[in-house]
């Protein structure tokens, strides 16, 4: 702000100049002219605003950086109808993409000749075959058996498993008494261990069980260890300073902390408990998926092998899927990465 005027302080006419931009109103002028006699004598005024500096004086502000939402939640992410029809016409069967061309490009080759029926018969073949098994009584007490060996083995494994993994998460004894063993047992194929528990257990039902137990019950005890021990311990601390009990601090922090790796830990139980009984069911089985694989094989009726084995695999997508539904039910409080 400049005041200019005559050098007398009774002179009438005042010229107040303010930076360009500065409110003016009536008290802005009434501060600036002065108090008491000075004031009263001034009778005209004349405000102005200064002419602001060149803008090539100035710095120039930067630029807006472009926002990029390749890291945010699938809730955020910006989506337009051109990337969602995009994206399901490249993957329109999601998952099952890939297994679907699989099986084109398979019975294209079978009809052609290519792949001849003893190694790799059509799949349209093998679905024949599988419905005439079905048709014939043969497939649905052998898929039925199997089915109960592979529940009582996964829920007797994940029963051991989860125990042991709660007792290693929580406690220190717990790891030092189960820890050592589960590193060892996870390096033991099943097959090297189905010999002895044949020696020890026989070539009964127990064997089949105990030995699917123990394909599904290792995986479990590791990954809720880890998930256990891998909460963040600040969360713990918060949760502490506000007065929270050791239970509470459990059921509130640790566990829910935990579930992610309890869900991954049972997809590997699935999945092992699965191998576990195909392993069992080729000791001297006389009902069962590995049963009708084994007599297959023993009479080279590639055709069956092929519907045992599409079966199982029928069987992992079932379990995934299961999985799945299990982490959008319990997991919608987790923002987690959705890739683009």
């Amino acid at each position: 702000m400049a005041i200019r005027g005559a050098p007398d302080r009774r002179h009438a006419h005042v010229h107040i100049t303010f930076p360009e931009g500065t409110p003016v109103d009536a008290s802005t002028i009434h501060a600036t002219s002065g108090t008491g006699r000075e004031a009263r004598r001034m009778t005209d005024v004349i405000v102005a605003t200064k002419p602001a500096a060149p803008s090539e004086f100035l710095p120039a502000a930067p630029a807006p950086s472009r926002s990029r939402d390749v890291f945010l939640p699938g809730s955020v992410r910006r989506q337009t109808v051109f990337g969602t029809l995009r994206r399901r016409l490249r993957w329109p069967l999601g998952i099952y993409t890939t297994p679907v061309l699989i099986l084109i490009v398979w019975e294209i080759l079978a009809q052609t000749g290519v792949l001849k029926p003893t190694y790799a018969p059509a799949p349209s073949d093998i679905v024949s075959t599988t419905v005439s098994l079905w048709r014939d009584g043969v497939l649905g007490p052998d898929l039925a058996i199997s089915v109960q060996r592979a529940g009582i083995g996964l829920v007797l494994g994940l029963s051991v498993g989860i125990v042991a993994g709660v007792l290693g998460g929580f406690l220190r004894s717990g790891e030092y008494l189960f820890n050592g063993l589960a590193q060892i047992l996870n390096t033991i194929p099943l097959l090297a261990v189905l010999p002895l528990m044949v020696v020890w257990f026989g070539i009964d039902e127990l064997t089949k069980v105990l030995l699917i137990a123990f394909g599904a019950g290792v995986p479990m005890y590791l990954n809720l260890f880890a998930a256990i021990r891998g909460v963040d311990q600040r969360l713990i601390e918060m949760a502490r300073t506000t007065g929270a009990g050791r239970w509470r601090v459990v059921t509130w922090v640790l566990l829910p902390g935990a579930f992610p790796g309890f869900l991954v830990g049972l997809r590997f139980s699935l999945a092992y408990s699965i191998l576990g009984l195909v392993a069992a069911e080729t000791v001297n089985a006389d009902q069962g998926l590995g049963f009708l694989i084994t007599q297959a094989q023993t009479y080279l009726q590639t055709n069956k092998v092929f519907v045992g084995l599409v079966i199982y695999s029928v069987l992992g997508l079932l379990a995934d899927q299961f999985v799945r539904i299990l982490e959008r039910v319990f997991l919608r409080w987790r923002s987690s990465y959705e890739a683009a």
